[in-house]
């Protein structure tokens, strides 16, 4: 049986592969198969393109990469005090080996974050100047 479905034409904003003539005594499943694909083209057609990651410009690269150096040698040097204060209470209190096992704990800890604070922030710092020198060229 044949449904009539009075459907003359379908325009979308932007994509001519949109506009469609269908006649007026069509298989309703004939218009259906012609219309979906259509309308998929069409909102595919209207949907907003994918917006471009915004990069840190140079100076910001640089900045960030003081900042982690900065970030590093401080959390090192807590980390120092806490050792050598929980040693140094530790001495008191008699525990000599707990002292010297604290202080080593907070020198290694305050040298990894010392380190890993440098090692971050200098490649920051490289990253920035070599978008500087490409922006001046």
């Amino acid at each position: 049986m044949e449904d009539i479905l009075s459907l003359k034409l379908i325009v979308c904003e932007r994509s001519i592969l949109c506009i469609i003539r269908l006649g007026s005594c069509v298989l309703l499943t004939v218009k259906k198969v012609l219309l979906i694909p259509a309308l998929v083209v069409c909102v595919w057609a209207q949907s907003q393109p994918e917006q471009q990651k915004h990069h840190r410009g140079a100076g910001k690269e640089i900045g960030g990469g003081a900042g982690d150096i900065g970030k590093g040698t401080a959390k090192g040097a807590g980390n120092l005090a806490k050792g050598t204060g929980k040693g140094a209470l530790d001495l008191v209190t008699l525990h000599p080996v707990n002292a010297a096992t604290s202080l080593g704990k907070g020198a290694g800890a305050a040298g990894k974050d010392v380190t890993v604070g440098t090692v971050k922030g200098t490649g920051k710092i490289g990253k920035g100047i070599g978008k500087a020198i490409r922006k001046i060229f």
